[in-house]
């Protein structure tokens, strides 16, 4: 079972992204899902590594010209 704890959605050009927090027996995870025309992929990151993703993130924008 899994508790949804907080979600958000981001349309980037043709892309859909649901961003979710949820909770189950094992702890707390982001679940990141792109949805484009319908096809849907998600990526799952464990609570304990949200700051190092983060930080890479960060480290992208602070790298990039716009």
């Amino acid at each position: 079972m899994q508790n949804e704890l907080f979600s958000d959605k981001l349309q980037i050009e043709r892309k859909l992204f649901f961003f979710d927090l949820k909770e189950n027996v094992r702890g707390r995870f982001l679940r990141i899902t792109e949805d484009v025309n319908g096809r849907r992929d998600a990526i799952v990151i464990p609570a304990s590594g949200l700051r190092e993703f983060r930080d890479v993130l960060t480290k992208m924008l602070d790298e990039s010209p716009e």
